[in-house]
């Protein structure tokens, strides 16, 4: 196998973006992209450190990312399984990207920044959700945003496919296989829905 390894050898695979593919970057949130964001509950957060990459779904159930202004992002940090991956990568290098989907929409917006970590009284209760609120919040500062195409939704018929889901190994299936059988697995997926239930926020 040959290795493409210098940009060059790239660039001779690939002709020129076309104009819309470059002046769509801006370093802020245009009012279409703020529509775009307002209306998304689902993104993916990606975060770099010492040890690699990470890459985490982020949802709730009104939109994902509150705006502070046109140029800052708020993340809150709701309850998780304690890895904190994406957190402790943020606090030793605060590069992020995100990527917002909306069920039945085709293109995604994405957006690049740093980020920092608070735990700021005030921000946190932004988030109140009946008396419970996220233990941080991730502030994000865009350098740039912008949409992407449809094509790779498309040719993935990520919203027209249907429900793949069956026959899927479950997490307790998984669990049970990497620890040989030491953790419960049909155990683990019938209790999951109710310790779920009761630390959604």
């Amino acid at each position: 196998m040959t290795w493409i390894t210098t940009l060059d050898d790239l660039h001779t695979h690939y002709g020129q973006p076309a104009e819309a593919a470059t002046v769509k970057v801006t370093p802020h949130l245009t009012p279409a992209y703020r529509a775009w964001i307002d209306r998304s509950r689902f993104c993916i957060l990606t975060t770099v450190g010492p040890e690699g990459t990470d890459g985490s779904p982020r949802g709730d159930e009104g939109p994902v990312v509150s705006v502070l202004d046109p140029q800052t992002l708020a993340l809150p940090d709701w309850y998780g399984n304690n890895r904190i991956d994406s957190l402790r990568n943020i606090v030793r290098d605060g590069r992020v990207s995100l990527m917002f989907l909306i069920p039945g929409a085709n293109n995604a917006l994405r957006v690049n920044g740093t980020a920092k970590l608070t735990s700021d009284p005030a921000l946190r209760a932004r988030f109140d959700r009946d008396g419970r609120q996220p233990r941080t919040v991730i502030v994000i500062r865009i350098s740039e945003v912008y949409s992407q195409c449809a094509r790779a939704l498309i040719r993935a018929g990520l919203w027209t496919s249907g429900d793949q889901s069956q026959g899927l190994p479950t997490v307790g299936d998984m669990l049970r296989e990497i620890t040989e059988g030491r953790i419960d697995g049909q155990a683990y997926d019938a209790n999951w829905p109710g310790r779920a239930a009761q630390t959604m926020w």
